[in-house]
């Protein structure tokens, strides 16, 4: 039975997982159409509304509707209206979507400190510069609640990795000294709402992004997917608190149609590991072992050692193919 088999619904995270800056990732579009699972697109990026977003899906070859949409800039304003009054005035830095859900949802979309607003909403949006930023400063202080749609310091795109809504947050954090409520993953409320949507009962979440994808997912209480296609490479993997740890780790979409037990951490193709000093020690393997078969074997070790207080933070790759293996990973 693949892994696919498993589940009834695919809650999927975009950036780095099915596209990189609107490009397909190789592969992807494919895996998703043919597991024949229901689609659901949980992402953090509040800058598109769910139709653009659902626009740009069909345009890559998937069957996307808006209502397979699940933004952070949708749970965001559902935050802010759970807090706020009615008409409240709330300050928004971000996307013309997020100003439109705040104003559709009631709310009073100002832009000066000096409106008093209730609250600040911090979405991602290329536009956001110094004066914005310290609008929202001077909101906060004067006492509005700080409400972010997403914590991610980074943004994959065709070029690397740029500035996420993250990073930009934490320049109001570090004027404020205020902690922003998040509402994007990784909370566990995205993955509620898209399973509830299409009252999924044995949902997959899929992501590339440890602390939020995969971390989201375990919070909601669901199994993970890590692909290596983004963010989190070996490094993160192998330093990876147990709320962060994926229930399958493949190298991408693909996976969808490996055995379960396959993507497991554990030692696998021929490969052995264990600990000593610190260091995860890799051995054996063989001609057609895969990088991501050593790196399984490498965590399955490297957490039993960290969950027993004896943290490894190095690999050491002995032999051929594990040496092969090892170079293979990305960091």
């Amino acid at each position: 039975m693949t892994l696919a088999e498993n589940y009834d619904a695919l809650l999927l995270d975009l950036d780095g997982t099915v596209w990189e800056g609107g490009d397909a990732i190789p592969g992807a579009v494919e895996a998703i159409t043919a597991s024949g699972l229901t689609d659901v697109y949980v992402t953090n990026n509040a800058s598109r509304a769910p139709e653009t977003v659902a626009e740009m899906l069909r345009a890559i070859g998937l069957d996307a509707t808006s209502e397979k949409i699940v933004t952070s800039a949708q749970a965001a304003v559902e935050l802010a209206r759970a807090e706020l009054e009615p008409g409240t005035p709330v300050l928004v830095l971000g996307a013309d979507t997020l100003r439109e859900l705040a104003t559709d949802a009631g709310l009073t979309v100002v832009d000066s400190a000096d409106a008093h607003p209730g609250a600040v909403l911090q979405g991602h949006d290329p536009r956001t510069g110094w004066e914005q930023l310290s609008e929202a400063a001077l909101a906060i202080h004067a006492g509005a609640r700080f409400i972010a749609t997403n914590l991610d310091t980074t943004l994959p795109m065709q070029r690397g990795l740029m500035v996420g809504n993250g990073s930009m947050v934490a320049a109001v954090v570090s004027a404020t000294g205020v902690t922003p409520l998040s509402a994007g993953k990784p909370e566990a409320a995205m993955f509620d709402v898209g399973a509830r949507r299409f009252g999924a009962k044995r949902p997959l979440a899929v992501g590339d992004r440890l602390n939020t994808d995969i971390q989201g997912g375990n919070a909601a209480g669901l199994d993970t997917l890590q692909v290596l296609t983004g963010v989190s490479g070996a490094a993160e993997l192998l330093a990876a608190p147990p709320e962060q740890r994926p229930t399958y780790i493949a190298d991408d979409m693909s996976g969808l149609f490996a055995e379960p037990a396959d993507l497991e951490v554990g030692a696998q193709g021929g490969f052995t590991a264990d600990v000593a000093d610190g260091t995860v020690v890799l051995r054996g393997g063989d001609v057609d072992s895969t990088p991501t078969q050593g790196l399984r074997t490498v965590l399955a070790a490297a957490w039993r050692a960290a969950d027993a207080g004896e943290p490894a933070t190095v690999v050491r790759a002995e032999g051929t193919h594990a040496e092969r293996a090892a170079e293979g990973w990305r960091p």
